[in-house]
């Protein structure tokens, strides 16, 4: 294989669409999402109005790349050899001592070889991996922490309310149920060793994410973050610069092949699309395929999920025995996508490269199954000292009145792609000893997971949209340095771990 990759050398290039294509106001998405739930809670349920009472430190908080351990009822930063770096339970920071108590002196988590090798959710575990996680994240554990004050506690759930958790979750819009899944395993997780949860929180929780995210919500207008993002979708979404519309219209006069790949569903995905691209985004693109259901588009063979035909936004019940043209698809799977692909492009074996944001959903699956090349998007480097492309930069999201929104203070609020006081560094961390004192810096395993299996990662789409497209940027190699393959340059803590001044 090359030490280089170029997108010249392809002849199908793919991207994911949400944090891919369409980057987020993060911190406004934050609060939405947030707020879509603790206001449900609040005002159906009867909770603690404080969960409305937001700090911006409450927001340190929010941090991709945690594994939630079901078994041990913590929240855990894992490093790239499976060990325990930080953990917390509730939002409460885990001591050195209590870590070793959990995770034994060499801090092992031994669910971490089945995670490793698979990247999917289990009964002992959650994976957090997108920015969509993060915010329901929080407020389960500020749930918990509410719990851990009062001196009553409540009966243990059951599995009545697991079977009616995995009933309503089936009704939802496919690119929430992701998040759905860890909003439920969060709260699983935060109450089973205190005995805390009951019946009743069990169908809160179900209730709110149904009110917000079910498969009707948007059409509806039904809780608040459709009504919200369709109201005002400068707010949250972030245009593409000029110079990213170009690139796409240059690969494709190149004879490229444009693929769009999303679990979102249609209707969300055309509402993104045209505010980020234009009223015509579907000329840029060969195939669109919505609610595809990842990783399971990529993993599920044989037992693969047909491809549908929208009409209206609604997909036909009859599945297609095959894929026979371009076009706008919804579900699907990449073995049917591969042999239209072969047709589109006349090779037997065309070369596929896919943009993607989660390691979980697009950038393992894509690659393992696929065998596609993959540019991983990191938003993490722009937290650590890799500047903005300045055609990318956004205009500040014009904000509604304070009443209308979950109180916070805006002022220092950290954004979730931001490095974190109580997390660190996404991409290096070290083990602390019962003294206090670090030992030596370690990847993370959210970091030797992008070198593993990605081709090279990014921090956003824009940042290689100015250059040409027989441009070669150096890969990921297990015989180069784990600096080799970020573009346009390392995040400034492995820099540091390996002794180059940022």
């Amino acid at each position: 294989m090359s030490e280089y990759f170029s997108l010249s050398e392809c002849d199908v290039i793919g991207f994911d669409l949400d944090h891919t294509l369409c980057r987020y106001h993060l911190k406004e998405t934050s609060r939405l999402i947030y707020e879509s739930f603790a206001r449900y809670l609040v005002e159906h349920k009867g909770y603690d109005k404080d969960l409305l009472n937001l700090s911006p430190a409450t927001w340190d908080f929010c941090f991709k790349g945690l594994v939630v351990d079901l078994e041990d009822g913590n929240l855990i930063k894992l490093a790239e050899d499976g060990t325990v770096l930080r953990a917390s339970h509730g939002t409460r920071h885990l001591s050195t001592e209590e870590i070793i108590e959990h995770y034994g002196p060499r801090r092992e988590w031994k669910h971490f070889e089945s995670l490793n090798t698979s990247y999917t959710r289990s009964a002992k575990y959650y994976f957090y991996d997108n920015y969509f996680d993060l915010p329901g994240a929080l407020l389960c554990a500020r749930v918990v922490d509410m719990l851990h004050k009062v001196t009553t506690f409540f009966a243990h759930g059951n599995h009545a309310n697991n079977c009616l958790w995995v009933s309503v979750v089936s009704s939802l819009k496919a690119s929430f149920k992701k998040t759905c899944f860890a909003l439920l395993s969060l709260i699983c997780f935060c109450f089973q060793r205190g005995n805390e949860v009951t019946a009743d929180l069990w169908k809160d929780m179900v209730a709110a994410i149904d009110h917000n995210y079910n498969t009707s919500a948007f059409k509806e207008d039904a809780g608040w973050y459709f009504p919200n993002v369709k109201r005002d979708p400068a707010r949250y979404l972030q245009p593409c610069s000029d110079s990213l519309k170009a690139w796409l219209h240059s690969m494709k006069n190149a004879g490229k092949v444009l693929l769009l790949i999303t679990s979102s569903h249609s209707d969300y995905c055309r509402l993104v699309c045209e505010h980020i691209l234009g009223k015509d985004f579907e000329e840029l693109f060969d195939v669109i395929i919505t609610n595809a259901l990842k990783p399971g588009f990529f993993s599920l063979v044989p037992q693969q999920r047909p491809f549908r035909i929208l009409v209206n936004d609604v997909e036909e019940s009859d599945g297609l025995p095959s894929l026979e043209k371009p076009g706008w698809y919804s579900q699907g799977n990449w073995p049917h996508l591969h042999e239209l692909l072969k047709v589109m492009t006349g090779k037997p074996e065309p070369k596929v490269v896919y943009f993607g944001d989660s390691m979980r959903s697009d950038v393992f699956p894509a690659s393992s199954y696929g065998k596609w090349e993959t540019v991983m998007i990191v938003e993490e480097l722009e937290g650590e000292g890799v500047r903005r492309n300045s055609a990318a930069k956004p205009a500040e999201a014009q904000l509604e009145p304070q009443e209308k929104k979950v109180k916070y203070e805006d002022q220092g609020m950290k954004t979730p792609s931001a490095a974190s006081e109580q997390w660190g560094s996404y991409f290096v961390d070290a083990h602390r000893s019962e003294s206090g004192e670090e030992d030596a810096p370690k990847l993370t395993w959210c970091c030797y997971s992008i070198h593993t299996y990605s081709t090279m990662a990014i921090p956003s789409v824009e940042a290689i949209v100015d250059l040409p497209l027989d441009y070669k940027f150096p890969r990921f190699s297990p015989d180069k340095p784990t600096t080799t393959g970020y573009f346009p340059r390392p995040p400034d803590s492995l820099l540091k771990m390996y002794g180059t001044v940022p």
